[in-house]
């Protein structure tokens, strides 16, 4: 992306009002057709599509670059880890953290999320602790904890969600009890849209003496977020979520806790010093990342971190809470459609599952693909969530920075036809 361009976006947010059809031009995929109808894409909330920045970085590494980081000493190697580390730099600053060195590349955040539980969880949780989650968490912020307890003999307690789908906290001070030693949570539900108030957890989590993680796979790449004012001590999420590649992650730590922790994996780059029966550990954030890593992918994240402060997170959520406001009220208006999670647009993501009367979602999905509408179905990683809600799967629709009121309307008028048709068979 230009420098013209780059303005020319930053002057939009600047105003609250993002200039869609410039953004849509600098993404490839949109051009393309499905089934013969234009690509509408409804399906961020698993993975969003790519800026033309984001692939010309990935081809350009491969093409000029591509050597190992941190090792060597000749100039594709100084070159690739100046990019390396100029990507966690960015990174720290984007999400607010106090120096880089808190910031741990993963391939993910559900790595990320297994890297405490391996690494600070099997150190610090004994037999008759504590671990709190919520109701509406995603397996990957689910089955580390589960696995955990059933290794240390812990116990699992969950903060319940309301009939609205938001967490219902009249009860916290009794469920993060003195031995809870950690409390996980999604800030944003990838299944409910819901936001969840990560600071008033985190705070009455502190005064228990319990450390916090958060799953911020949803919340990072669709509103302002800032590790230090929240007090979170792990803080994960995807590069993937939020315009990068996939295969990248990252975990952000205080660093008086991380310096504590044990390595994750081990190898090479992680050591200080190795001996035939002896072995050290480097400095942070190199301690937790053993052999080589994704290299092209994290350089070409940077691009993607670029375009969003270029746009403003601001204007991110907003432009997202008015899709989501209008999509909500066409959904609603058509009579048909149940819609889990709150109907407030202020207090949810872009992210809204539905059910329509008996059609199972994965016929939906299916039926709105041949319109060239792409969405998710399924229980979308959340299994027990799904249970409490009383249903097997939902369909999902989500949304991003490219996404339009005319795609919405085009998904209204399919549901329409799609309940239409199924009503006639």
């Amino acid at each position: 992306m230009g420098m013209v361009e780059n303005t020319i976006i930053k002057k939009s947010a600047e105003k609250g009002v993002l200039d869609i059809n410039k953004i849509r031009k600098d993404f490839p995929v949109l051009n393309r057709e499905v089934h013969g109808k234009k690509l509408v894409y409804l399906d961020n909330a698993a993975t969003t599509q790519k800026p033309r920045a984001v692939i010309e970085a990935l081809v350009d590494y491969y093409s000029n670059t591509n050597a190992n980081v941190h090792r060597g000493l000749h100039t594709l190697a100084e070159e690739a880890t100046s990019a390396f580390e100029e990507t966690r730099s960015l990174t720290a600053g984007f999400i607010g953290a106090e120096e880089p060195a808190e910031i741990i590349y993963t391939r993910n955040a559900t790595e990320a999320i297994n890297l405490v539980a391996y690494s600070w969880g099997r150190k610090n949780i004994r037999k008759g602790d504590r671990i709190v989650l919520t109701e509406m968490e995603h397996h990957a912020n689910l089955v580390p904890w589960i696995v955990l307890a059933k290794e240390t003999g812990a116990e699992l307690a969950y903060i319940p969600i309301d009939d609205n789908g938001c967490l219902d906290l009249d009860d916290l001070g009794n469920i993060i009890t003195p031995n809870t030693k950690l409390v996980a949570f999604m800030q944003m539900s990838n299944v409910l849209g819901t936001i969840n108030p990560a600071g008033e957890i985190i705070e009455k989590a502190h005064k228990r003496g319990a450390i916090t993680l958060v799953d911020g796979a949803q919340s990072a790449p669709h509103m302002p977020v800032d590790v230090k004012s929240l007090d979170a001590d792990f803080y994960a999420f995807s590069a993937h979520k939020m315009l990068g590649p996939t295969g990248v992650g990252f975990l952000y730590g205080k660093r008086e806790i991380l310096d504590r922790m044990e390595p994750f994996n081990t190898g090479g780059e992680m050591i200080n010093e190795v001996r035939y029966d002896y072995a050290d550990w480097n400095d942070l954030p190199h301690k937790f990342e053993a052999g080589t890593p994704n290299i092209a992918d994290v350089i070409a994240f940077k691009p993607a971190l670029e375009y969003l402060n270029n746009v403003g997170m601001d204007a991110v959520r907003e432009h997202e809470r008015e899709l989501t406001e209008y999509a909500l009220g066409k959904m609603l208006d058509l009579g048909f459609v149940k819609i889990f999670g709150p109907t407030d647009s202020a207090h949810r993501g872009g992210a809204i599952s539905f059910i329509v009367d008996d059609i199972h979602s994965h016929d939906m999905a299916t039926m709105l693909d041949t319109r060239g509408i792409a969405v998710r179905a399924g229980h979308h990683c959340a299994q027990p969530l799904m249970k409490r809600l009383g249903v097997s799967s939902t369909t999902r629709a989500s949304f991003y920075i490219y996404n339009t009121r005319e795609e919405i309307d085009e998904f209204i008028a399919s549901l329409v036809e799609i309940r239409r048709y199924f009503s006639n068979v």
